[in-house]
């Protein structure tokens, strides 16, 4: 346990009740969380959320709440204001302080009742972000590429750190518990629920896209900032969505994952689970016998009942009864957002769903911290595997990881297009590994940095601050003469020099057979003033000599994309397409025999898709030895 965290868990141990560790025979925590700190305590007892060492929203009313006795009358008092209250019949209490500037000189929080003070000191007043998503965001900055120069150089006292537990579902109160959490991932615990002061030390654990944000906001700003990291790995839009709010949804996948989550928990029987577990425990060691090897010493048949779906990590409103309800009322600066991954297992339908659902869960989520405007960055789906090449192009496309990343994109425009300027977009796919948790994290939280520091700090005072971080858009689309004319928000160029060749658009005709499309600035033809064509740096003209009449277009359309075209400050165009095509009928509908496995159509469209980049790259080498035989010939004729 870290000394800062230790100690202001101690203060409220005293103050909130008792809390014990314990330890079991092989000298290690049980898998079970360990409470420190529990959400509620007895007595006078303010909500976990407010600690020592935390930062306060400036500049916006801030709530405080707690619990008490019956009646009991509680005042409390911060920079010169005190509020009086008195506790309901289910002891909770809660008072609102006056707006207060950005304050960086630390405080005290003081809460009365009738026999009991609470001090939480060290509290600053500056901006409070909450970091949201799975685990690309909850990924610690000390196993990210360049973390541990991050890591001691995490001296800054005025940015205050809390990540937040997992939380009990939907049994979740308007607090948290303070605990040791056991992660099965990892195989040990985490420390969570406690504010800490950025250091070398507190920081490791921490989001790395969230501290590199939090970090270069604070340095631009000088104000003091609260990172609260509220991400859990492995987890859906819909777990992060008010239940009651996803049963608003009228869209017909919503609908259908709702009813699967219904019937899921309707059918399930714990007795059933554990005779399951227990015959293969038998199984297993049975097989050791024949082996001739025992069981290990630790190994125990299964005893317990597990709850089953309905304490599911991913049943729909899960993540946001455990996390967010916790900290509804909270008064914060804004989030930053990035997930994606677990929604791409569901195909074409599974992104139709996640379109429905994320514009309502980013409402949600703003009406959560009473803030209508909150400025809410999205960070796109993050790069998985093998990176696509112009040799192994079409069997990429074939990932319902776009799909998330359109629907991504197509939220952000529906709220910027509304007008909306507290929404934030930031594309990830160019920072490219090949694993799901690609280590590129500091250049993500830079880029969601420079969308606030823009947008919302405004501190590029131009005209066109907004290119520092808003992606170029398509404006207009013109088909015709064998091409594709687009009109861009923005002049674009090559992420990088090294050929100037703009890649990561694909085009098809009606046959929805996607080929890689030769893009071009367009030109009129007139010359410049040296006498060379005058390119129009704002509209790109695609075309291929496998697309004789192209009708649509797709940009950045893989998992691990080749695509590199950005505007004159680098910012990515986003992942787009002109089509509505489905992926399981791209570039063909194929009928699956009875009972076949979900996976059969895969399997035969990535058939398709190898056999259509084999034939494309022959067609290539034909057009390349038709076009090199005059020369050869010519230099025969010469000799």
């Amino acid at each position: 346990m870290r000394q800062t965290g230790m100690v202001s868990c101690l203060l409220l141990v005293l103050l909130c009740g008792d809390g014990v560790v314990s330890q079991n025979s092989r000298g290690r925590m049980p898998q079970e969380d360990v409470v420190h700190v529990p959400a509620v305590g007895t007595g006078l007892c303010v909500s976990n959320v407010f600690q020592t060492n935390m930062v306060l929203q400036r500049n916006k009313p801030v709530a405080i709440w707690g619990w008490a006795g019956p009646g009991e009358t509680v005042a409390v008092s911060f920079a010169d204001q005190t509020v009086e209250t008195t506790a309901k019949a289910d002891r909770s209490w809660n008072v609102t302080l006056e707006a207060m500037p950005a304050n960086h000189t630390p405080r005290t929080i003081t809460i009365r009742g009738n026999d009991q003070t609470l001090k939480l000191e060290n509290i600053l007043v500056g901006d409070v972000w909450v970091l949201g998503g799975q685990s690309n965001m909850e990924f610690e900055i000390s196993k990210v590429d360049d973390g541990a120069l991050e890591v001691v150089s995490a001296n800054f006292p005025q940015i205050r750190l809390l990540t937040m537990p997992q939380g009990k579902g939907f049994n979740s109160v308007k607090s948290f518990e303070r605990l040791h959490e056991w992660s099965s991932w990892f195989s040990r615990h985490f420390r969570k629920g406690d504010w800490e002061v950025c250091s070398p030390d507190t920081v490791k654990e921490f989001s790395a896209i969230g501290y590199v944000f939090g970090r270069r906001v604070h340095m631009a700003t000088q104000v003091p900032i609260g990172l609260i990291d509220a991400s859990i790995g492995g987890t859906t839009v819909e777990a992060w969505t008010p239940e009651a709010v996803l049963h608003e949804i009228e869209g017909r996948e919503t609908r259908e994952k709702l009813q699967e989550w219904r019937e899921k928990i309707a059918t399930y029987d714990a007795q059933v689970d554990l005779r399951e577990r227990i015959a293969g425990y038998e199984r297993r060691k049975k097989a050791l016998a024949e082996q001739g090897n025992p069981l290990p010493a630790s190994s125990e048949p299964p005893s317990d009942l597990r709850p089953g779906p309905v304490a599911d990590k991913n049943r729909p409103g899960y993540c946001y009864a455990s996390v967010i309800r916790p900290l509804e009322g909270l008064s914060v600066k804004g989030t930053v957002f990035h997930q994606g991954f677990n929604n791409c297992f569901d195909g074409s339908a599974g992104a139709r769903m996640y379109y429905q659902i994320f514009g309502k869960m980013i409402t949600a989520w703003r009406a959560a911290f009473h803030d209508p405007q909150m400025p809410f960055c999205i960070i796109s789906l993050c790069t998985a595997g093998e990176p696509q090449t112009l040799e192994y192009y079409l069997e990429p496309m074939y990932d319902a990881g776009a799909f998330i990343r359109e629907a991504q994109y197509k939220t952000f425009r529906d709220f910027y297009d509304a007008g909306d300027r507290g929404i934030g977009f930031v594309s990830s796919f160019d920072l490219r590994k090949s694993w799901y948790h690609p280590q590129i994290k500091v250049p993500a939280g830079e880029r969601a940095a420079k969308w606030a520091l823009a947008s919302q700090y405004r501190l590029w005072d131009s005209r066109d601050a907004d290119e520092y971080w808003l992606p170029p858009s398509i404006e207009d689309v013109r088909v015709g003469d064998g091409r594709i004319r687009l009109m861009m928000s923005t002049s674009v160029q090559t992420k990088d020099d090294s050929d100037g060749r703009m890649v990561g658009f694909a085009i098809a005709g009606q046959d929805r057979h996607f080929y890689p499309a030769d893009v071009q600035w367009y030109t009129d033809g007139k010359p410049d003033n040296r006498n060379r064509p005058a390119y129009q740096r704002d509209c790109l003209v695609l075309s291929s000599p496998f697309v004789p009449e192209p009708v649509h277009y797709r940009y950045a359309w893989a998992r691990n994309p080749m695509a590199n075209i950005v505007n004159n400050r680098g910012v990515p165009l986003a992942t787009q397409r002109s089509d509505d095509w489905i992926l399981e009928e791209t570039p063909e509908k194929i009928t699956a025999p009875e009972n076949a496995p979900r996976r059969y159509i895969d399997n035969q469209i990535r058939k398709i898709l190898r056999q259509g980049d084999i034939e494309r790259r022959i067609r290539e080498a034909e057009r390349t030895l038709a076009q090199l035989r005059p020369i050869s010939d010519k230099a025969g004729a010469d000799r």
